[in-house]
């Protein structure tokens, strides 16, 4: 089993910058890969942004790229969204979760990859 507990939300303006933190344990966190995904009121779920396991590779949905960026720490057992130029339209629960062998970058947006969910952290971007 993995837990996650992401971290970070709040409420910002628009144009701010926030990053969220996913953290992990019970599991070796570098045989793990991580996706984002959000969900807004009244919305499916969206994928956001995926990120391998040695972190050199990621991949981001056409809606947060050149804003958002990931990046991961094997050591302290963390995933980071580093989300910069925040919209309103990023208002949403963000979720992390994690996959293991299944893994593909190529198929990293699909929800089902991923075995391990976090309890979601609310992000607010107010104009």
């Amino acid at each position: 089993q993995v837990q996650l507990v992401e971290s970070g939300g709040g409420l910002v303006q628009a144009g701010d910058s926030l990053t969220l933190s996913c953290a992990a344990s019970g599991r070796t966190f570098s045989n793990l890969a991580v996706g984002w995904f959000r969900q807004a009121p009244g919305k499916e779920r969206e994928f956001v942004g995926s990120i391998n396991w040695t972190g050199a590779v990621t991949r981001y949905a056409d809606s947060v790229k050149g804003r958002f960026t990931s990046s991961r720490d094997n050591v302290r057992s963390t995933v980071y969204l580093h989300m910069n130029s925040l919209k309103p339209e990023d208002t949403a629960v963000y979720y992390c979760a994690a996959a293991g062998l299944e893994y593909s970058t190529s198929t990293s947006y699909d929800p089902r990859v991923y075995d391990f969910w976090g309890q979601g952290t609310q992000v607010t971007v107010s104009s």
